[in-house]
């Protein structure tokens, strides 16, 4: 897996994970706390970019689970020679005060894919003071509703082939119990 960058033996994902600093510079006044954007990771990340003859794109997909819609966020890296690829996933809001509907899609997709890059990038947001915020759109688990959402891959998935590939798209979930739970059930299904 692992590329030649210019640096040597170490990858092109590697160097930026470990050069990329993307401190919290924005403020919500209203919280009380700092926070970075999905802006902010992308304005840190772009000279690394360039310094490895990489390319990064984000894309959206807008997935339907039971009543519920999810903005799903892909980040790529594409390296001379590698694709890596994380997802991330964030729930619309029925609706927000002061928001038209095209604004709660544009949150949501701003929320996922900061999620996206920080899990490509190993960017750390466990102190982040969204999970501060006593609004409960941004109280529940980012992990469970991302589960929530690939259950039912994980349980209609007919090869172990097509489980690997779902497990190496979705790096942020590797930790997560209940989701390991599921992969490691669905293996034994399927061998």
């Amino acid at each position: 897996m692992a590329t030649t960058a210019k640096q040597g033996n170490v990858s092109e994902l590697v160097y930026i994970q470990s050069k990329l600093k993307a401190p919290k510079n924005q403020e919500n006044k209203f919280g009380g706390y700092k926070y970075r954007s999905c802006e902010d990771i992308l304005e840190a990340v772009k000279p690394l970019l360039e310094a490895q003859n990489c390319s990064l794109t984000i894309s959206d997909d807008i997935v339907q689970v039971g009543e519920r819609i999810y903005v799903k966020a892909t980040a790529t890296l594409h390296t001379p020679s590698q694709e890596y690829v994380n997802t991330a996933y964030a729930r619309e809001a029925s609706a927000k005060k002061g928001m038209d509907e095209s604004q709660v899609t544009g949150a949501a997709s701003s929320y996922a894919r900061k999620y996206a890059l920080n899990g490509l990038f190993c960017i750390d947001d466990t102190k982040d003071a969204d999970a501060l915020n006593t609004n409960k759109e941004y109280t529940e688990d980012p992990l469970k509703e991302a589960f929530e959402v690939l259950k039912p891959e994980i349980t209609n998935a007919s090869s172990r082939e097509y489980l690997m590939d779902l497990h190496k798209k979705n790096p942020q979930m590797h930790d997560y119990q209940p989701y390991k739970n599921a992969m490691n059930k669905r293996f034994k299904e399927v061998d």
